[in-house]
């Protein structure tokens, strides 16, 4: 396999960027979930309340690409560098469900996306220059903020809306295997502490973007 310099790595990290912020820019591997169910009428407050969570959803997946594209540019051991980018095109699916979604709801992505990708990038390469054992332990932590987000969303979502409902439930399925694969690789076991950093963090995405 040969070997990406430099300058390759810069250009397909731009193009994961372009991709993962330009709309329509990115299509997916497996077939949109919510094509398996019916859509039913909501009245305009329901449809503004799905919509305000299929943006903060979706604006998740964009700094889980922005994550694992950081931490894949340091990770210092080739399998878990490509582990990294698997898990990041496996998130590609994720991102273009919840776009499509909102797009049928009439609704947009997050203004903030290109913010919340640039922090997410930078703190993965922290995460992966620090060592393997956090940048996994990191990503374990990350998902499992982002399941405690979809089982909430699950339950507060209006109750006709199962198109939204089927992408929340095998996002959650994926985000779960993707928690236990980062840590039967060697992923540190974050303390509580930091957890509960990270969920402060974690909110201010929730607040800001539920409505831009």
């Amino acid at each position: 396999m040969r070997t990406l310099s430099a300058l390759d790595t810069f250009i397909g990290h731009v193009d994961n960027a372009l991709k993962t912020l330009v709309p329509k820019a990115s299509s997916s591997h497996r077939a949109n979930p919510a094509l398996t169910q019916t859509a039913h009428e909501m009245s305009a407050q329901e449809q503004r309340h799905a919509s305000g969570l299929m943006r903060i959803n979706h604006t998740g997946e964009v700094c889980a690409q922005a994550l694992y594209l950081g931490q894949s540019l340091t990770a210092r051991l080739p399998e878990v560098r490509e582990a990294m980018n698997e898990a990041a095109e496996e998130e590609v699916d994720h991102l273009v469900w919840c776009e499509e979604r909102l797009h049928e709801l009439d609704s947009h992505t997050s203004i903030l996306n290109p913010i919340f990708y640039g922090l997410s990038y930078s703190i993965g390469a922290l995460a992966g220059a620090i060592g393997d054992k956090w940048s996994l332990g990191f990503v374990a932590a990350t998902e499992n903020q982002v399941c405690k987000h979809l089982k909430e969303h699950i339950q507060i979502l209006p109750v006709q809306d199962q198109r939204s409902r089927a992408i929340l439930e095998v996002m959650l399925e994926d985000e779960e295997r993707h928690a236990a694969t980062a840590l039967q690789a060697g992923g540190a076991v974050f303390p509580p502490l930091v957890q509960a950093g990270m969920t402060q963090m974690s909110k201010v995405m929730t607040k800001s973007t539920y409505r831009i």
